[in-house]
């Protein structure tokens, strides 16, 4: 139990200030394409508007990400299983993002046949 306790304080201690940094980042660089774009606007530029992704895109990516995460997870585990046999039971809580990517899948599929019923 006290390996589990230290695996986890190890983790979030990487894992919050690197997820804090990744939403900073994000929010600076929303922020300097809205002031590009503010910037020509009134220099009187025409700026094509980038199209939103459909619903249906943006669950195959979900997805995409998700399954893809999932595998690296298990392989990463099945690789130090090799050494060390307990290592099976972290490799299996990968099933958790494979099933939630699989789920975006159907969704994607879902609402692409929704779109061509309509």
């Amino acid at each position: 139990m006290g390996d589990i306790v230290g695996l986890a304080a190890v983790v979030m201690l990487f894992a919050i200030p690197l997820t804090a940094i990744a939403m900073y980042g994000y929010y600076r660089v929303s922020k300097l394409r809205t002031d590009e774009r503010l910037a020509a606007l009134a220099r009187g530029v025409h700026v094509p508007m980038e199209p939103e992704p459909s619903q249906a895109a943006r669950s195959r990516r979900a997805g995409i990400l998700l399954v893809a995460g999932a595998i690296g997870y298990v392989i990463t585990f099945a690789l130090v299983a090799r050494v060390e046999p307990d290592a099976w039971v972290a490799a299996s809580f990968g099933a958790i993002p494979f099933t939630l990517g699989l789920g975006f899948f159907l969704d994607s599929t879902l609402v692409r046949r929704d779109l061509r019923a309509s």
